[in-house]
């Protein structure tokens, strides 16, 4: 069967299954929803269809998104994977959480304040499954349904003519689905690999076998984006470094590129399937109507844009990811919008406990997005911190920056130092023109410059409850202004 006519087969099993439940209650009449959420791994947020790209296959998630809201501008506080989860889990920047490598665990402290701890303190019954990405010590006793792994995991850990993980995984999900008490909501967390690609491995990009018919006969258009050349402008630690290299092992040649981003596509579509499959199963079990679904990333990464691959630094590419959030309880005529409102990772924790009817702790330092399922709030947000410091200086040079609506301020902290950066997103959305040392965006890099330093500050002194240390409204006035 090709994956097509698959996908209408499983669409629309999922829409029978739907028809089938009783008429919807209203929200106060219902009990706590359960909670599917789930992340994929360096997935950025233009390879979706609902996105607006015209060659990846992503039926499924595109289905989730027209039944429920997307949001267009939705981004990491530190683009690598064990930070950015880290700061899901707790709702705060690295600068906080202390986490910036993957050995580094969750003190005990910190599982009491993650978003899964406090809906099992709650009468969540919970469940992990995939990729944890925070430390070498997993909290696997914390969970009532533990499949998590630590590090990058294998694709096929069952050797080569084994199942795909993102196929284990889907397996996993529906077991747990299969079996979740009746009495008690679940929130259960699928962590995929994908689209990451298998560290070490020469072919990078490893899909699962049913996805290898996928893009076949398709030639991936180039990115449009900030070409290969613009990597001559930035220091030599940034040329050097292990973005360079990755880039010349997966975009080198057009088609090293092809083969790339083929299996890049492949991976995400594979996730797709995966979703198709949980939904149905969520439909068969009659959870469906009370089950809300997020599907986001941990973070985005370059695919041969400025020249480089890999995340890390603080360019769109690198930051941005998507986030659907479908929830069968929401209104018909409130389904299917997009959101314009700038909003983050450290969003998703104190949403998913809203969600649950809990307040957020007061360590959180997101902001919940329940009020933007109902409207859009383009003020919801004015800028936000970004920082990358792994530890190992040479291999990615540490940096941090600011990003408001308009503006981009990005300052390199090792290797790299004194090297800055500003862009005007309006203007340059492909952040090509650096912008420093003008002297008509002298405000502006001097602004940036000053609310850098005094966020970060705050975030490594922050205690219990803690605030954006800037006014927004100035600035909101910063980016009217040239």
């Amino acid at each position: 069967m090709d994956y097509s006519r698959r996908s209408f087969l499983e669409l629309a099993s999922i829409a029978a299954a739907s028809k089938m439940m009783p008429a919807s209650k209203s929200m106060s009449e219902r009990k706590p929803p359960n909670i599917l959420f789930m992340l994929g791994d360096d997935h950025r947020w233009d390879a979706l269809g609902c996105m607006g790209n015209k060659v990846i296959q992503t039926p499924h998630l595109d289905n989730l998104a027209r039944n429920g809201i997307i949001f267009d501008n939705h981004f990491t506080t530190t683009p690598i994977c064990c930070a950015s989860r880290a700061s899901i889990m707790l709702s705060q920047y690295a600068g906080t959480t202390g986490i910036y490598d993957f050995a580094t665990p969750l003190n005990p402290d910190q599982i009491q304040q993650t978003y899964w701890m406090k809906l099992k303190q709650a009468g969540y019954q919970i469940g992990f499954i995939g990729k944890f990405g925070v430390g070498n010590t997993m909290p696997s006793e914390a969970f009532d349904y533990w499949k998590g792994f630590p590090g990058q995991g294998n694709y096929f850990p069952e050797g080569p003519n084994g199942p795909h993980l993102t196929n284990i995984m889907r397996d996993q999900a529906n077991e747990f689905i299969q079996n979740a008490p009746r009495d008690k909501p679940f929130c259960l967390s699928i962590s995929f690999k994908a689209p990451h690609v298998q560290d070490q491995d020469p072919r990078q990009y490893l899909p699962s076998r049913n996805t290898l018919s996928l893009y076949k006969d398709v030639s991936i258009p180039p990115h449009g984006r900030a070409g290969t050349n613009d990597i001559d402008r930035f220091p030599l630690a940034i040329q050097h470094s292990e973005n360079r290299h990755r880039w010349g092992v997966r975009f080198a040649t057009p088609d090293i590129y092809q083969a790339s981003m083929k299996g890049y596509y492949r991976l995400i579509s594979g996730i797709d399937a995966a979703v198709a499959s949980i939904r149905e199963t969520l439909g068969q079990q009659g959870l469906a109507e009370n089950t809300i679904i997020v599907y986001s990333a941990d973070h985005g990464i370059f695919n041969g844009e400025h020249g480089m691959a890999g995340k890390w630094y603080a360019h769109e590419e690198s930051i941005r990811m998507p986030l659907i959030i479908y929830d069968p309880r929401l209104p018909e005529n409130a389904r299917g919008k997009r959101r314009q409102a700038m909003t983050l990772n450290i969003d998703l924790h104190p949403t998913l406990l809203e969600m649950a009817g809990l307040n957020p702790p007061e360590s959180a330092q997101g902001q919940s997005l329940i009020n933007l399922l109902r409207e859009d709030q383009p003020d919801f947000r004015s800028a936000f911190f970004i920082e990358h410091h792994f530890p190992y200086r040479g291999w990615i040079p540490s940096s941090e920056g600011i990003r408001t609506k308009r503006w981009k301020y990005i300052v390199y902290t090792d290797d790299a130092a004194p090297y800055e950066e500003l862009y005007d997103l309006t203007s340059d959305p492909f952040e090509t023109r650096n912008l420093i040392g003008q002297a008509q965006y002298s405000r502006q890099q001097s602004a940036l410059t000053t609310y850098r330093k005094i966020w970060r500050d705050s975030l490594h002194k922050a205690n219990g409850h803690w605030m954006e240390p800037i006014d927004q409204k100035d600035l909101q006035q910063l980016d009217l202004t040239a």
